[in-house]
């Protein structure tokens, strides 16, 4: 009986200590770029996550339809399926970072440049592949809607 319970107090002082030495990162206040923090919060996280922002953009079917259709910068049908491409980019990065241990996800190379730089994995492929289950699952062109 006694090993047990060494063996269970063991195991509790392993995860304490593996608790212990998570490495909190932050940006320093005068590096933080908004437009480059996609999910979480810069003063504080444990896992970063990177994405080109581009690549997902241009998966959606909103960017697909101006390609196909050929719609004209500039006009509003353009700027409105942008914003659409947009809030659809927005919404898949943000569910992975709900359901992932991925705390910032920032902008492909934003947090290797920082000063120190902060290791971060490209995850982009993971937020495509939100992106087209997203699409399966029926959400239509405008948002929220199912």
């Amino acid at each position: 009986m006694s090993k047990i319970v060494h063996l269970m107090a063991g195991v509790a002082l392993v995860a304490v200590t593996s608790l212990a030495f998570a490495e909190v990162f932050a940006i320093p206040a005068d590096q933080i770029d908004p437009k480059k923090v996609y999910w979480g919060e810069a003063a504080g996280f444990e896992k970063a996550g990177e994405v080109d922002y581009d690549s997902v953009v241009k998966a959606t079917p909103e960017y697909k339809e101006l390609k196909k259709k050929k719609i004209e910068r500039g006009t509003g049908k353009y700027w409105i399926l942008m914003s659409q491409a947009s809030d659809r980019s927005a919404r898949a990065i943000a569910q992975v970072g709900q359901d992932t241990e991925y705390d910032l996800i920032a902008a492909q190379g934003y947090l290797g440049s920082l000063k120190p730089a902060i290791p971060a994995e490209d995850i982009t492929k993971l937020i495509l592949k939100q992106l087209e289950q997203s699409l399966t699952k029926g959400e239509s062109l405008a948002k929220g809607e199912k």
